[in-house]
């Protein structure tokens, strides 16, 4: 977190003011969840820097695994992460063997995220095995999408040789690629609706496929941070049904050596506009401030712990 301290001089000797702290947020890419998500809590947190001295502002990023090792390095103060990621990297296994960090601080837990596959419908991938001999995007690199990609397909006995085309698109491209017939289809970890896969929908005859089967059933079984659940019916043209998968929850992270000064101001500005944040993205309506403290899969920071003390959400 950068400080910047404003002097006045009075006469020869100068006089501290105050300080602001400048916090980022780092997201994902802009046509996601996470970016309009952390746009919205920077909003309050700015709304409140007159009194806290706080500012802050987004990135837009990689996404999850980028996110972790931006925070570990100092060069991101906030980010949003899959719950998945968070805990692999919490434990150093995954994406992270090797690079335990253990200082890494849930902060509150956001809204579920569904793990998705969207395909042209020509392209005749009715289930998830059937993506062997396709030109599929498994999800940009550094991203929580490839990561979860890559774990179940060694579940699944699939190798990225099996696919005629691995792409590392970022997802704001990905739709595009689908319309212009570059892919046959695309991984994405996200909350829905998401105007990426609306994008898609409305410009190509599309069709979101089930992750169903016995070894997916053993590999969300296998792994505490996924729960199945499913993707509503009619949000997308040509899906008018529910389908079935898997997902996490996207978590706001911090390190452990953010001041809880930040953290606290941070999670107290996001409940006291709580009805305004829920409307800061459609994936957001099924949350409760309950919710917040659902999923997290590394410690709570101490400056989130005390302000869900002071409001009894947790004892």
């Amino acid at each position: 977190m950068k400080k910047f301290i404003l002097l006045v001089f009075l006469g020869s000797i100068p006089t501290f003011l105050f300080a602001t702290q400048f916090i980022t947020i780092g997201t994902g890419g802009v046509t996601g969840t996470y970016y309009p998500t952390g746009g919205k809590i920077c909003k309050f947190v700015n709304k409140a820097k007159e009194k806290t001295n706080i500012r802050c502002s987004i990135e837009s990023t990689g996404g999850s695994v980028f996110n972790v090792k931006a925070i570990k390095s100092g060069e991101l103060d906030f980010a949003i992460v899959q719950s998945d990621i968070v805990y692999q990297a919490s434990k150093g296994i995954g994406k992270f063997k090797g690079e335990e960090f253990p200082k890494l601080r849930s902060v509150l837990a956001i809204y579920p995220e569904s793990f998705t596959l969207v395909t042209r419908k020509d392209a005749n991938i009715n289930g998830i095995t059937d993506i062997k001999g396709k030109r599929i995007n498994i999800g940009n690199l550094g991203s929580g999408t490839e990561a979860t990609a890559l774990a179940l397909f060694k579940t699944l006995n699939i190798e990225t040789s099996d696919l005629s085309y691995v792409g590392n698109l970022k997802s704001s491209a990905m739709p595009d690629a689908l319309r212009d017939n570059k892919l046959d289809g695309y991984f994405y970890m996200v909350g829905h609706p998401t105007a990426n896969i609306k994008d898609a929908s409305n410009s190509t005859d599309t069709i979101i496929v089930p992750i169903t089967g016995a070894k997916v059933d053993k590999f969300v079984k296998e792994h505490p941070y996924f729960t199945k659940t499913d993707i509503p019916g009619g949000i997308y043209r040509g899906n008018p049904n529910d389908i079935p998968t898997f997902g996490v929850k996207a978590v706001l992270v911090a390190s452990a050596d953010m001041s809880d000064k930040a953290v606290y101001t941070l999670v107290k500005q996001i409940m006291e506009n709580f009805n305004e944040f829920k409307k800061a993205h459609l994936a957001l309506s099924p949350i409760t401030k309950k919710s917040f403290l659902v999923g997290l899969s590394a410690p709570l920071h101490s400056g989130a712990k005390k302000y869900f003390k002071e409001i009894g959400l947790i004892k």
